[in-house]
């Protein structure tokens, strides 16, 4: 994947989730947090800011 800043990292992990949101709607969005922090090698730190977004955006 290379090297890339750390917030560009965060910038495409929201990006990824927002278009797992649409591909999958009815999977819960904390499991795609989840498999983005993954995919992405997020820290806990940012993991953490993944969780937080997606349950702010659902209620």
């Amino acid at each position: 994947m290379g090297l890339k800043p750390k917030g560009e990292i965060l910038k495409n992990a929201i990006e990824w989730i927002s278009h797992e949101k649409v591909a999958n709607p009815d999977m819960n969005p904390l499991l795609i947090a989840d498999k983005a922090a993954i995919r992405f090698n997020l820290t806990p730190k940012d993991s953490e800011f993944l969780y937080r977004f997606v349950k702010d955006e659902v209620g």
